[in-house]
This record gives structure tokens, C-alpha cells and sequence, in this order.
């Protein structure tokens, strides 16, 4: 496959790039597929001990492209022909199942995040198996598809920024387990390397091990279960019934108008951190 969207570095440090700069990576449907894609050529090289995913330009991710030009026209040659059960599996395919495959990857996986990890880019990060991020990063989880965010920062916590729709600082999401390490900007790189270095030196066999055991734990508490169970009700869910029940916009509209909401109130996070430091 040629890659119009990430770029793959293979060797001992696989790397898998999300290349939309321009658009802070925003998640086509081929850039998923695309990482997909360079994922499954890590996983078949017996070279690779360990797979780093990050992001070109200022963002890691800005979350998922609702309506760009190139995402309308994947849309359209994706779902053409296809029946409104089979344009479902697919939704469900793209939003649910692969980020799953991604999290049980039998090789280790690290997210390197900078800037803006914000919907679909919590998403994709999630399914990593460790996030190191710069003091920059700013996240705010996802509510559906593939959601993780009781099991990231804990039930109480996920409640409390979903419903205030905030961003979280890159130290605020380690403090609640969600990010492992933060760097500054600088040296987040060279960091990432190093321990991604150590990690190829444990060996294939070792990691694959530990993976699968700490997951299987998770999954018998429930962790694929609830993930499958949310993932298919968001997908199903009907946006038009919402918007009449609640005079809403439609959900395209509604991620544009929380995203704003969520630059408010960093606005006055900020300015009031600053008052008091003064």
C-alpha cells in the first residue's frame, strides 16, 4: 500500500507517523486504514521489538475529519453499494474493532504525544499500551466508539471533565494514570527512543507475554466487553432523533461546538492560573 496520509519507518524501532499536518492529523477513514495497514507490516517484520505511532506538524491529533473534502470522498468510495447493515459493520470496523486489534498488538506500542490529542486522537492513543507526552500536550477523552476513559483516568474523573468538556494538561493526565511520562517538547523524542530501545532489548517472547497476560486481566474485568457494548450503541445511536429531543445541531456541529467551549476554558483556566501568580 501506498501511504498518502502517515509514513512507516520500519527497523528494530518501528515507526507509524500520522502525516495530515495541515489538518493537525485529523482521522480520515485512509489514515486509519493506513495505520492499520503499517501496524500489521510491524507486527509481520521479525525485526521490529517495539512500534512508536506519533503525529507530523504541531498536533498529534486533533481528533476525527468529519467532513473534509478527502474524508467525503473515502466515505463515498468505502460505503457506495453497501446495504445500512454492512455501512454499520464498517463504522464499527473503522471506529471500534481496529482500535481493539490495535490494543492487542502482540508487540509493544508507546504513543508519542504532542499538542492536541483530542477525540479520536485520545482514541488511537488509548489503544498504545503507554503514552509519553510533552509538557504541551493537551488532551480531552472521547464518550463513544472505541471508550476507554473509565478504565484511563478512573470512573469519577472521566465523569467530571466529560461533563465539564475540558482539556486536560499533559500532567494532570499522567497524575491520573493515563499518560506514564512527561518531557519537555525538546526532548520527548530522544526519550521516547531511549526507553523504546530498552523495551526491543527485553526481547519478543518477554513482551508478548506480558502483554497478553495484563490484558486478559483486563478483559476479565470487563474491558472488551464494555468497550464493544458502547462502541455499538454510539454507532447505532440516530443523531437526528437527538438533535429533535434535544434542539441540538447535528453531532458535526456539536464536536466543532464543544472543541470551542474546551478552548473557553482553557482560556480561563489560564488566565486565572495567572492572576494568582501574580
Amino acid at each position: 500500500m501506498d501511504y498518502k496520509t502517515i509514513r512507516y519507518e520500519p527497523g528494530p524501532i518501528a515507526r507509524v507517523i500520522l502525516n495530515r499536518p495541515k489538518k493537525l492529523n485529523a482521522q480520515s477513514w485512509t489514515l486509519l486504514l493506513e495505520m492499520d495497514d503499517a501496524f500489521n507490516k510491524a507486527i509481520d517484520d521479525p525485526e521490529a521489538g517495539v512500534i512508536i505511532l506519533s503525529g507530523e506538524g504541531r498536533a498529534f491529533s486533533a481528533g476525527h475529519d468529519l467532513d473534509s473534502e478527502d474524508q467525503l470522498a473515502d466515505r463515498h468510495k468505502l460505503t457506495e453499494g453497501l446495504s445500512g447493515f454492512a455501512s454499520t459493520g464498517l463504522s464499527r470496523d473503522i471506529y471500534v474493532d481496529m482500535h481493539l486489534r490495535w490494543r492487542d498488538l502482540p508487540k509493544p506500542t508507546v504513543a508519542m504525544v504532542h499538542g492536541y490529542c483530542i477525540y479520536g486522537g485520545w482514541m488511537i492513543a488509548a489503544a498504545m499500551d503507554f503514552i509519553f507526552a510533552s509538557e504541551d500536550a493537551l488532551f480531552i477523552p472521547t464518550y463513544g466508539d472505541y471508550f476507554t476513559t473509565s478504565w484511563d483516568v478512573g470512573a469519577r474523573k472521566a465523569k467530571e471533565i466529560l461533563y465539564e468538556n475540558r482539556f486536560m494538561t499533559a500532567n494532570e493526565a499522567m497524575t491520573w494514570g493515563f499518560v506514564n511520562r512527561v518531557y519537555p517538547a525538546a526532548e520527548l523524542e530522544n526519550e521516547t527512543l531511549a526507553y523504546a530501545k530498552r523495551v526491543v532489548e527485553t526481547g519478543q517472547f518477554y513482551n508478548r507475554t506480558v502483554k497478553f497476560a495484563i490484558n486478559q486481566t483486563l478483559d476479565m474485568m470487563g474491558f472488551t466487553t464494555s468497550v464493544r457494548a458502547v462502541g455499538e450503541y454510539f454507532i447505532r445511536r440516530d443523531p437526528t432523533r437527538e438533535v429533535r429531543q434535544a434542539g441540538t445541531r447535528p453531532s458535526d456541529d456539536r464536536f466543532r461546538n464543544l472543541t470551542a467551549i474546551a478552548m473557553e476554558h482553557l482560556r480561563e483556566d489560564r488566565e486565572k492560573a495567572e492572576s494568582k501568580d501574580s
